[in-house]
């Protein structure tokens, strides 16, 4: 089964289970501080942390469930756009789903911090407080310091590039839900699941995904790997 997988996708999970393995094998440096993706006023950010937080995973659940969607989604994939072509999708999607995460949350962030200025507290003291992070019983002061010390992880993004992709490229291809054992063309599934985590992300209400999940990360890297697969279905059919 193994001499199956294409290398990049080999390569691309073994990269991911040594991020793993180090994140729990080395104590004396936090790699989550290190490599997880924080916000971009925190001053732990770092643009590294645009890549290595894709290859970074809560636990063994995460890591499991994202590789075995690389597997499936990016077989087919690798076969279509070949090596080359499937590592900058791959990148591009994580990447992109990332960058969209933090743009959506640097507008709720500033939003809160302008509601907070209206009470006169100033900018400075509104961000000593988020530093070390705490528990606070004002919701807009919680939302702002959540943002603030929000950790990014997991290659989520850059999979569901993939399924977006894989929809538009196979769109009768039958998948199935765990709780709904029916067979479902890929043409109606994918965009249920991602409208379903863009209505996450809007209520904050769980529905597919668990409720810490990164929804607006899904649907970035869902926009960013659906307008790459169309771009490039759109050339492949022009002449050189």
């Amino acid at each position: 089964m193994l001499n199956r997988i294409p290398d990049v996708i080999k390569h691309i999970i073994i990269v991911n289970i040594l991020f793993f393995v180090a994140k729990i094998g080395i104590q004396t440096i936090d790699l989550n501080e290190l490599f997880n993706l924080h916000y971009f006023e925190n001053p732990n950010f770092r643009y590294w942390q645009l890549v290595t937080g894709i290859f970074m995973h809560a636990d063994i659940g995460h890591l499991f469930f994202n590789m075995l969607g690389l597997y499936f989604f990016g077989m087919p994939l690798v076969q279509l756009y070949g090596k080359e072509k499937f590592l900058f999708f791959y990148f591009s999607a994580g990447i992109g789903a990332s960058l969209i995460y933090l743009f959506e949350r640097q507008f709720e962030f500033h939003g809160a911090v302008n509601a907070l200025l209206k009470t006169g507290a100033s900018k400075q003291e509104i961000y000593e407080l988020f530093n070390p992070i705490k528990i606070y019983a004002d919701e807009i002061l919680q939302t702002a310091n959540g943002i603030y010390n929000m950790r990014l992880l997991g290659a989520s993004g850059a999979i569901f590039g993939l399924l977006a992709a894989f929809g538009w490229n196979f769109p009768n291809a039958k998948m199935f839900l765990i709780f709904l054992p029916i067979p479902i063309a890929a043409k109606y599934f994918i965009p249920v699941m991602v409208l379903a985590d863009l209505f996450s992300g809007i209520t904050g209400q769980p529905i597919l995904s668990p409720v810490n999940t990164a929804y607006f990360a899904h649907v970035g890297g869902a926009i960013i790997g659906l307008i790459i697969a169309i771009i490039w279905k759109k050339n492949q059919f022009k002449s050189v």
